[in-house]
C-alpha cells in the first residue's frame, strides 16, 4: 500500500503539472493565424507601430497590378492620408507549415475610400512568414485578383 501511495505522489508531482503544458501553448500555426489577424487589424486602423515590427527588414509585397514595395514603401503606402479603410477581412485562410516557414493563403476583402472614390477589392492572397529566432516575421506577401467565373 505504501508503494502505491509513493507512485501516486510521484505521478501527481511530476506528470500532472506538465500534462496541461502542451495544451496551454499555441502551435506555430495558431501563432501565425493570430499574427495575420493582428496585422490586418493594425493595417485597417493605420497602426504602423503595431504592424511594422511584424514585417522582416527584407519584406516585399506584390500587388494585383504587378507593383512591388519594400517594407519602407509598404509602410508609407499604408499610412497615406488620401485613403480610408472601412472593412478588411480575410477568409478561407489555410496555413501550410514547412519547418520555420509558414505559407498562408486565403481570400481578402477590403472596402473603403481612396482620393474620395469608393473602392471594394476582392482578392486572393499569399503571405510567407519565417520564424527568426523565437519571432515570426512576414517576409513576403502577394495579392491577385481572383478569376471571375
Amino acid at each position: 500500500m505504501a508503494k502505491w501511495r509513493f507512485w501516486a505522489l510521484i505521478f501527481w508531482l511530476v506528470v500532472i503539472p506538465f500534462s496541461g503544458l502542451r495544451a496551454q501553448q499555441k502551435t506555430d500555426s495558431e501563432k501565425v493565424r493570430d499574427l495575420e489577424a493582428k496585422l490586418t487589424d493594425a493595417y485597417k486602423h493605420r497602426q504602423v507601430e503595431v504592424f511594422a515590427p511584424l514585417l522582416d527588414e527584407d519584406f516585399v509585397i506584390t500587388f494585383e497590378d504587378g507593383s512591388t514595395y519594400s517594407k519602407t514603401g509598404y509602410l508609407s503606402y499604408s499610412v497615406t492620408t488620401s485613403s480610408r479603410v472601412d472593412l478588411v477581412e480575410s477568409t478561407d485562410m489555410k496555413i501550410h507549415m514547412h519547418g520555420d516557414t509558414a505559407i498562408v493563403t486565403g481570400s481578402y476583402h477590403e472596402r473603403g475610400f481612396d482620393k474620395g472614390e469608393a473602392y471594394d477589392y476582392h482578392d486572393r492572397f499569399t503571405d510567407v512568414w519565417m520564424k527568426k529566432g523565437s519571432k515570426w516575421l512576414m517576409v513576403a506577401a502577394h495579392f491577385a485578383v481572383p478569376n471571375k467565373k
